[in-house]
Parts: structure tokens; sequence; C-alpha cells
């Protein structure tokens, strides 16, 4: 499990649970999961998006299309890869109609989504470039006052090795700064690449 919020609607109880996954045998133990803590409530509708082919929801019981595809949609809005919800309901004795139905599920996966806070991943590499070891100091200082990269390291040999960390697509507008900044041409090797998760402001 990965986030979980509740609300109450009509005296229902709306639990929304969150969870990473990556292949939909995941995602179905997650719902399975999911089904055997909460067994004794009405219905715990589900929705998944695993990639572009593996996308599935279900209303559990509840009116056709009022509780699975509407969770699917949300997670569709928000471009919700690899994520899968999982919606629990204690039926509290009023019933909410077809469209309150789809209110209630689509507005606790939204709401938890919300919370919860996005992510998306973006690809992270370290560059690097020389420098004469001994100014490496002075040029340090300007370095750590700018926000574009991150200082990922330095190594100290016949001449300073500066590795930076930035994201991948701004590799030419760091060798233009750097140009700038130390009054010669930067070029840029690349060291490695990963993907990291970064919020979504």
């Amino acid at each position: 499990m990965d986030y979980r919020k509740e609300i109450i609607i009509e005296k229902s109880r709306f639990i929304c649970t969150l969870k990473k996954v990556a292949s939909e045998t995941e995602a179905q133990d997650f719902i399975k999961a999911i089904k055997k803590e909460f067994w004794d409530a009405t219905h715990n509708c589900s929705a998944y998006i695993v990639d572009d082919l593996a996308q599935r929801s279900s209303d559990d019981g509840e009116p056709s299309g009022t509780a699975g595809i509407p969770m699917l949609e949300v997670l569709r809005k928000n471009q919700l890869v690899g994520t899968a919800a999982v919606v629990t309901r204690y039926f509290g004795g009023i019933k909410l109609g077809a469209g309150g139905l789809v209110r209630a599920y689509s507005g606790s996966v939204a709401g938890a989504v919300k919370e919860c806070g996005l992510a998306e991943k973006i690809l992270m590499s370290r560059f690097s470039f020389l420098y004469d070891v001994n100014s490496v100091g002075r040029i340090l200082n300007i370095l750590y006052q700018q926000e574009l990269f991150a200082i990922a390291d330095v190594e100290y040999n016949l001449r300073a090795k500066i590795i930076l960390q930035m994201q991948d697509s701004q590799k030419d507008e760091a060798e233009a700064w750097l140009t700038e900044h130390l009054n010669m041409p930067v070029e840029l090797e690349l060291e490695g690449s990963e993907y990291a998760e970064v919020p979504v402001k």
C-alpha cells in the first residue's frame, strides 16, 4: 500500500487505497489483498493502469459503469501509469443513485491522488568536465550558487574532474552556462543516466 484516504458520503465510508504496480499480476494481487483486508465491506471496486494495453476496472457489484470506469478515468486524466486503485465501500443505508456513485468513486480516487502527490519519472544524468586542480576551489563557489544542476562529486587527479547531476534535457543549457561563467568552452561528458521520480509542481 502506498497511500490510503477515507471519506464519508451520506453515511457510507469510501476508503481509497493506491499502489504502484509494475505488472497486471501485481495489480491483481494488490486487489485480492485489499478484498481480504476489507472482507466485510459492501464493495471493493478497482481500477488499474499498468501500461497502454493493460487497463482494467471492476464495479464489484455496484451498478454497471458507476465505480470502476469513473475510477479508471481519474487515473487516465492524471496520466498515472503503473498505478492501481481500490475503493472500498461500507454502505451507510442511504442510496446515492448512479450519479452520486460516479461522483463518490471518482472523487475518492481524485482526492487520494491529490493528497499523496504526483511524481513523474525524469531521466537524470551525471555529466563531467575537467578543470585545473589548483583553481577548482574558486569555481566550485560559483557552481554552488546556481540552481540548474547539482554537484554530485569532485575527483582530484592531475586535473579535477567535476561531476554534475541534472535532467538529461538540460545538458545544452548547462554547457552554455558553464562556458559563460567559467570563461572557457565546456563540453560535458556523459557519466551515466537513470530515471528518478520528481514531484510534479
